[in-house]
């Protein structure tokens, strides 16, 4: 009841506080200062954990806009800083009175700075780069200081340049390497120079700013730039709040119906990179088998085109626009993959199909012994028909053919598993348990709600393994915790899960202005809730931290909530009732011998290894500009990241199959077919699932020696 009372104020507020802002005007600036006021009241009243508009705010705001549309301080001279820093704690009494000066102001500034801009990147490409001359380029661009000179600025683009195009040497030089070798008999291909070589690679980095500024910055208008203001002004509250354009929301809309066609991936923007947060299952990308979270694309080009366009530096949505494209076209990527080397992969774009996001089984024997594995890479729903098709539905369908199949272990795999709906967790969990409350829902000033499991019929009561891993969050993470909380299995993976422990609504602006000429406002999407275990912590942050922890390649990686900007803090609120699981499982041992399995496992140690070293790689700063030690430095990655090249070959001896219904479709569904069979293969190149069927193992025998023990007693 209070959260409906606080939107109808908030609508109230908005139905007569905007009263001021319906005259249209060609420009419309009131539309802007009337979205101020939307955004500003919105996050007041409805935000779970409200922040005071004060100088500290702004503070941020101001730092965090200024990283945004300057990440590379390439623009901005110290001048214009110094002349922007009387905004500094002044942006908090703006938005009080919706004023937007700041924004004006600044923006009106990198106008100016960015079309002067192009006669330096101009200028600087007209000369030739001695790639002989020893200099280094430093990539830590948070460290840099604003120049003070149009001189100095214009140093600053041609080591930015110099440094884009020693890439483009590089790749040129490797190309002629590769085309010089020619068949005994034909004839020899004419070499270049290195000076033609350098000469092209320079030409390259020109078209590919010349592109970037006529296809995409120019194309940029007023209304875009703001909207990257007020993401400045709503990220501060917390990193899952974010303000939707019109033209972004109707991405999202077409991302939430699931009607997506490309590469089937996810990329996120950090600092001047395109990078790759989620591939997709069943998509294109994850088809391949080449793209994977966290390689950063570099350039994209093509199938009918010669030259590839670098896209660092590039918006993300125009980047997409380069990616995306109509199904059955190629697009042809340079990746900078996770370990540091440079790679170059084609991808079909296809449409990317549904049915690859819903829950799959497999039986597997070990031991004379058969197993069952499920993977839900999603917590699906039908939002108009819950009865429709969901993944609690499918899960306990999967467990059901499972269990018919003689199933005496089930292994549930949630890695990568970002979440999804909350009422599908409470299913899936009431599964495994009698009843019981699941998981805790907290609002701002409302009491707390637990969500409880009430059918006491349990589906699977046998061996049970949850794998997750730094990707798995959100209802991944509440399945996964009260599963642990009541051990009712033993949870194997990265040494904690992502960390996600809240919950947003989306809110359409539209709707909530009455009378207003100004067009789609847009949405935003706002943090209104937090959950927590039924032991009374919260997941945020914290994440749930493995029974089992296993090494991957991404355990010293930057990739949980706790490394975004602004997350909300880990806190408790007090335990529900609840009864642990009573059965003759024991836990412990299982647990003991898992981790003296691993501290003997070569293949994990060198997994863990791997992990070190592409930490490393992803710190390092520095850059030499002398070609001589540009290509030791790669040689040398390149030859590092083969000393790991056994982790790709590694083969288990177990063998994965489907079960009867799906074998019966693989007849007229071919396709379908050689997704199970790539899943299966995976599979069986898996160490992770290796240990959790090992642990699955164990559990099984711990429970027939303690269930004969009883039976004596």
């Amino acid at each position: 009841m209070k959260r409906k009372y606080n939107i109808l104020m908030l609508v109230l507020l908005l139905a007569f506080g905007s009263c001021s802002f319906t005259a249209k005007v060609d420009d419309d600036p009131d539309k802007d200062k009337l979205l101020v006021q939307i955004i500003t009241l919105a996050l007041e009243q409805l935000h779970f954990e409200p922040k005071d508009f004060n100088d500290e705010f702004s503070k941020e705001v101001y730092s965090t806009y200024l990283k945004q549309i300057d990440p590379l301080k390439r623009f901005f001279l110290k001048s214009d800083i110094e002349e922007f820093e009387k905004f500094e704690t002044e942006i908090d009494d703006e938005l009080k009175v919706y004023d937007i000066t700041f924004f004006n102001v600044t923006n009106e500034r990198l106008m100016q700075r960015m079309a002067e801009s192009k006669a330096y990147y101009k200028e600087v490409l007209e000369k030739p780069f001695d790639f002989d001359r020893d200099e280094n380029f430093d990539t830590d661009y948070e460290n840099h200081e604003y120049v003070k000179t149009k001189k100095k600025l214009k140093e600053r683009w041609r080591q930015l340049l110099k440094f884009s195009t020693i890439s483009n040497y590089d790749e040129l030089i490797r190309t002629q390497e590769r085309d010089t070798v020619v068949a005994e008999g034909d004839e020899p291909k004419v070499k270049k120079t290195l000076k033609e070589i350098e000469i092209e690679a320079r030409a390259e980095t020109l078209k590919n700013l010349d592109v970037y500024y006529t296809d995409y910055v120019e194309d940029l208008e007023r209304k875009d730039w703001f909207a990257m203001y007020i993401n400045a002004i709503v990220e501060e509250f917390d990193p899952h709040t974010s303000y939707f354009a019109p033209r972004d929301k109707d991405r999202f809309d077409q991302q939430m119906s699931g009607k997506l066609e490309g590469i089937g991936a996810k990329l996120s923007k950090r600092m001047d990179y395109t990078k790759i947060v989620e591939v997709i299952s069943g998509g294109p990308a994850w088809r391949g088998k080449d793209l994977e979270v966290g390689d950063i694309i570099l350039k994209v080009r093509q199938e009918d085109e010669e030259k590839a366009v670098s896209i660092v530096g590039m918006r993300i949505d125009d980047a997409i626009q380069l990616i995306k494209g109509p199904k059955g076209t190629n697009v042809y990527l340079t990746l900078k993959k996770v370990d540091g080397s440079i790679e170059d992969i084609t991808i079909t774009r296809d449409v990317v199909e549904l049915e690859e996001t819903y829950a799959k089984s497999s039986t597997v024997i070990k031991n004379d012994k058969k197993y069952g594995v499920i993977n839900l890479p999603k917590f699906y729903i039908d939002f108009a028909d819950y009865n429709e098709r969901n993944a609690a539905s499918d899960i306990k369908q999967e467990i059901e053919r499972l269990k018919a199949e003689g199933m005496e272990g089930l292994v549930l795999d949630l890695r990568n598993n970002g979440g999804g709906s909350l009422k599908t967790v409470v299913d899936i969990a009431g599964l495994f348990i009698k009843d019981g409350p699941i998981v805790q829902v907290r609002s701002t000033n409302e009491p707390k709600e637990v969500l409880k499991d009430t059918d006491d019929s349990i589906i699977w009561d046998g061996p049970l393994v949850i794998m997750v891993n730094e990707l798995s969050a959100s209802a991944s993470e509440i399945l996964a915790a009260a599963m642990q909380d009541y051990k009712r299995a033993i949870v194997i993976g990265s040494k904690q899960t992502y960390g996600k422990g809240t919950v947003q609504n989306i809110l359409d602006l539209n709707r909530m202005v009455r009378n207003s000429s100004h067009g789609d406002l847009g949405a935003i999407k706002i943090t209104r809730q937090k959950f927590y275990r039924i032991n009374g912590g919260s997941t945020q942050l914290e994440g749930v931290k493995s029974d089992v922890v296993v090494p991957d390649r991404y355990s010293f990686v930057d990739i949980g909530e706790r490394d975004q900007h602004n997350p909300l803090p880990w806190d408790k609120i007090e335990a529900v009732k609840y009864d642990s699981w009573n059965s003759y499982f024991d836990y412990d041992t299982t647990i003991s011998k898992s981790k003296e399995r691993m501290q003997n496992n070569a293949q994990l140690k060198l997994i863990e290894e791997n992990a070190k070293w592409i930490k490393t790689q992803m710190d390092e700063n520095i850059y030499s500009l002398n070609y001589k030690k540009y290509k030791a430095e790669l040689k040398a990655d390149e030859e590092k990241a083969k000393e790991f090249d056994a982790i790709s070959k590694y083969k288990t001896n177990l063998t994965f199959e489907s079960l009867p219904y799906e074998t019966a479709l693989f007849e007229k569904d071919t396709i379908l077919k050689e997704k199970r069979v790539r899943w299966h293969e995976s599979l069986s190149q898996d160490v992770y699932i290796e240990e959790a069927l090992n642990v699955i193992d164990d559990l099984k025998m711990t429970y027939e020696i303690k269930k004969v023990a009883a039976i004596k007693d």
